[in-house]
């Protein structure tokens, strides 16, 4: 499901990845950093995809560049960092962006 954040004036954390083929604890990680990352103050949705060869997109959408500050130095987001670091990701990639501006289209079925 695609988050729906509108209205402009909000961060989105680009995270690109490839991992590697140790996945002992990855997914179960992945969850509870997402569960934690919805209950962080400032956060305001996210949107995750990985493909077959392993390389992944999440995004991850905050209200100011305080609150992703304060994300990144979450206790279990720095270990969970360190192990993606060391066994998890091959390559990655982070961006921060500012979007001044979003909207919407859907069909409905």
């Amino acid at each position: 499901m695609l988050s729906r954040v509108l209205g402009g004036n909000y961060y989105a954390v680009i995270f690109t990845s490839k991992k590697t083929a140790l996945d002992q604890g990855y997914s179960e990680m992945a969850s509870l950093m997402a569960a934690k990352a919805s209950a962080h103050p400032g956060y305001l949705g996210h949107e995750s995809w990985r493909n077959d060869q392993g390389y992944g997109v999440t995004i991850s959408y905050w209200k100011t560049l305080e609150d992703i500050s304060d994300w990144k130095k979450d206790l279990e987001h720095l270990e969970a960092q360190r192990f993606g670091k060391n066994q998890w990701y091959e390559q990655y990639f982070m961006r921060i962006c500012r979007v001044e501006y979003d909207y919407t289209h859907s069909q409905k079925p």
